[in-house]
């Protein structure tokens, strides 16, 4: 049954008027689409602000702890400053120098006779692991002068 009209009222009322006790319609829906956009326009924010740390783990990058500290200080502060700079150190490629600087010292012990360390160490598979202490390095044993076969002395110390 509906309600009668006010008699105050026109003939042509928009169809968004409710009559007095009923559910509001155009309210509830307006209600449910600003909760909606709130949380799509919150989860936005969040994943833009995870971007360079999404990017640099993705391509396994060696500064991906300073990305992420530089994303949740731009996250924490609102210093737009600290998210761009973390978006540039994830798309720039640092090299990784103690690869090489590992690879001098290598070959600087060969040349100097000794056994090259083992810096890298793989784990071996669970039932064959075993406690090993690791050794000391053996001193080098001394090298033979090249030459003609004639034997060099040591310089006398004081």
């Amino acid at each position: 049954m509906a309600a009668p009209l006010n008699p105050v009222a026109t003939e042509h009322l928009p169809s968004f008027i409710t009559a007095p006790g009923e559910t509001d319609i155009l309210m509830v829906v307006s209600a449910g689409i600003l909760a909606v956009s709130v949380l799509m326009f919150g989860i936005l924010f969040f994943r833009l602000h995870s971007l360079p740390e999404h990017l640099a783990h993705g391509s396994k990058k060696v500064q991906l702890e300073i990305v992420s500290v530089l994303g949740l200080i731009g996250l924490l502060t609102h210093i737009h400053a600290f998210w761009i700079a973390a978006l540039l150190l994830a798309f720039i490629d640092i090299p990784d120098f103690s690869g090489w600087l590992g690879r001098i010292t290598g070959a600087v012990e060969t040349m100097a006779g000794i056994k090259p360390q083992i810096v890298a160490v793989q784990t071996p598979p669970p039932e064959t692991i075993v406690d090993v202490k690791p050794a000391e390095a053996p001193s080098p044993a001394p090298r033979e002068p090249k030459g003609r076969g004639v034997k060099q002395k040591e310089p006398a110390h004081a």
